[in-house]
């Protein structure tokens, strides 16, 4: 009996054979088009399981001709990097190795760190993959030095090639001539919700269950169907992460309620949960402060709880942000500060603002109602706001105290 995954049996020695991805992978996909020039660089992988990461990252090793050496970071550690590392000192290593490090989120700051020594000096070539978003998950410095990949779901139509020669091989391997019409395969591919190590594994269990021919029955029990289209494109993912985004923004709770059971249908806990605290904090802000507290308790209790109860919590937070007051005034005002760093402005800031070393800095405490009037923006920048007010009853009310402190406020306490 065959207790390798037929995901693993069956994976592609060739980007010709893998499916999805063909802004990657295509004939004019950016991948394809480095590799067949013979670049061969720091790469990280992001996207869902199942979508080729893994596949990509062994077939760039053996076309680099480079020792390809593999580490998940959910159990590797610092020495296991080192141990990999020392082996660059043979022969076998002297044109450097390639290191797969799977799941990178999970090292620390000090972990990923510990990876540039070896990147810049040559000895490993990383290649990291990631199901989270990397920009916030890996340290900035592994970012810049690398070339950021995003792998997308696998639609079920792209994933009919990797079904036909599954099935071929389990017919191969069990000396059988089963078959399945093109549209079962596609259904089987569609349960999957864009992860092809998954429909592969349906249909081995679908294969093995069958008599002589595969049915849509066959697979009810084994895969059933999650709520509407989630997975029939790689794009549905986010359009639905949108969908439940611009409905809150929009302030329609019913709308809110809908996208998030379709997200949790098909059984992306992590992605709601990210999605709802952005949505806290972008769209309510500073309206209402505490929907971002809030928020986080319910993910938090969502994630405890996990599928199905998860929902509950989650569909707490949906409906309180969709009906909380509005207001993107912080985001607003980081951007356009984002656009002036970009920009090389701001570089040193003000004297007194700087080191203990420095004078001139007046402590507001020591002045009445905790302010006094001083320069804190760069000389550059010095006149220049970002923020306004919202025209929201907390940002109002923000905006009276705010003007108050500048007109009564300034003059130094008196002694006690």
């Amino acid at each position: 009996m065959q207790n390798q995954p037929l995901a693993d049996r069956l994976r592609p020695k060739d980007l010709d054979d893998m499916v999805g991805q063909p802004h990657l992978i295509g004939n004019r996909g950016i991948l394809r088009r480095l590799l067949d020039a013979g670049r061969f660089t720091n790469m990280i992988f992001s996207g869902p399981p199942g979508t080729g990461k893994t596949t990509a990252a062994n077939i760039i090793a053996a076309r680099s001709g480079m020792p390809l050496y593999k580490l998940n970071a959910t159990t590797a550690s610092l020495s296991d990097v080192k141990e990999i590392a020392a082996s660059t000192s043979n022969v076998f290593g002297a044109g450097g190795i390639l290191l797969y490090l799977d799941e990178i989120q999970y090292f620390n700051r000090k972990q990923q760190q510990s990876l540039l020594e070896y990147m810049e000096d040559g000895r490993i070539t990383l290649i990291a993959s990631t199901t989270e978003n990397p920009y916030a998950t890996i340290y900035s410095a592994l970012i810049s030095r690398s070339s950021v990949f995003s792998f997308r779901p696998v639609t079920a139509e792209e994933c009919l090639p990797a079904m036909q020669r599954g099935l071929a091989l389990l017919n191969r391997e069990n000396g059988k001539e089963k078959t399945a019409a093109n549209e079962v395969l596609i259904a089987i591919a569609a349960r999957a919700g864009g992860d092809v190590r998954c429909a592969l594994g349906i249909l081995e269990n679908a294969y093995h269950v069958a008599d002589t021919e595969l049915d849509a029955a066959c697979i009810d029990d084994l895969a059933p169907a999650i709520g509407g289209a989630y997975d029939l494109s790689g794009d549905v993912h986010y359009d639905l992460l949108s969908g439940l985004q611009k409905s809150i923004r929009g302030s329609d709770p019913d709308a809110a309620v809908f996208y998030l059971a379709r997200i949790l249908a098909g059984g992306d806990l992590l992605s709601a949960c990210r999605r709802l605290q952005v949505i806290a904090s972008e769209d309510v802000g500073l309206a209402y402060p505490l929907a971002a507290v809030v928020t986080r308790a319910c993910v938090e209790s969502a994630k405890d709880l996990g599928l199905p109860e998860a929902s509950i919590p989650l569909s707490h937070a949906a409906v309180l942000l969709a009906t909380a007051p509005k207001s993107n005034s912080a985001h607003i005002a980081y951007e356009a500060a984002m656009q002036d760093v970009q920009a090389g402005m701001g570089v040193v800031p003000p004297p007194h603002l700087r080191a203990p070393l420095y004078k001139g800095y007046r402590y507001p405490h020591d002045y009445e109602y905790q302010y006094v009037k001083q320069q804190y923006l760069p000389n550059d920048l010095r006149d220049k706001h970002y923020y306004t007010f919202g025209q929201n009853k907390t940002e109002q009310a923000a905006r009276a105290y705010y003007e108050m402190i500048r007109t009564a406020g300034g003059k130094k306490k008196k002694e006690e």
